[in-house]
């Protein structure tokens, strides 16, 4: 199967040297780039899924990610989290709570984290809920930044679903952290929960001393 190497032939021909140093740039020079837009690369993206689609069972999906995150172009980790979003979101097993934690920990930064904690580990707890005490303990008691971040931000999609008292306990065990991504998460996903529920948001702010980007992102929509 050469899902891979097709993929990669087919975004170098449009490759833009150019945009690739924006890109990386823009990135903090932390990953290099082919220089195509999302638009472009989601195209590219579906055009090889079509062509080989009857070949793409959950364990093929799985491996052909692992490939691509081997790869140092930032738009292939991007190809990555959306053939797990697509084939896989849904249709986790129980085991794949270690593929899950592979992609946060690899080549890890803010726009494959965010997408990887809202879509994939918050379907997989959405799941396999008797597995989320041991798994959100695991990650917010990591070394790793990126596993803090992911534990506050898994219950994005979650609404009037979330898990409150868990939302807030996470919130107060990293508020004091001093780490911009770490009290940006805490903003926003108290944002996202005060969508549905604004007063327990006010209230939960109001008594509790968050870092100022903490607050601030938390009511930026509510009051």
């Amino acid at each position: 199967m050469n899902f891979v190497t097709d993929l990669i032939s087919q975004l170098k021909t449009v490759a833009d040297p150019v945009l690739a140093t924006e890109m990386k740039i823009y990135m903090r020079n932390r990953y290099s780039f082919f220089g195509i837009k999302a638009p472009e690369r989601k195209a590219i993206l579906k055009k090889n899924i079509d062509r080989y689609k009857s070949q793409l069972d959950r364990l093929t999906v799985i491996t052909i990610v692992k490939k691509l995150y081997l790869q140092p172009q930032r738009e292939l980790h991007y190809c990555a989290v959306e053939l797990t979003t697509r084939f896989l979101k849904k249709k986790f097993h129980k085991e794949d709570h270690t593929f899950i934690q592979h992609l946060i920990t690899t080549h890890s930064w803010w726009d494959t984290v965010d997408m990887i904690a809202k879509h994939h580990l918050g379907s997989y707890l959405k799941l396999f809920p008797e597995e989320k005490e041991t798994i959100i303990e695991r990650y917010s008691n990591a070394s790793n930044l990126w596993l803090n971040r992911s534990a506050i931000l898994c219950q994005l999609d979650y609404k009037l679903e979330t898990d409150t008292s868990l939302l807030f306990y996470l919130c107060l065990k990293h508020k004091d952290t001093g780490e911009f991504f770490i009290n940006k998460a805490i903003g926003w996903a108290l944002r996202e929960y005060g969508k549905v529920n604004p007063e327990a948001v006010i209230t939960f702010v109001s008594k509790n001393c968050l870092a100022p980007l903490s607050e601030q992102e938390a009511l930026r929509k509510i009051v």
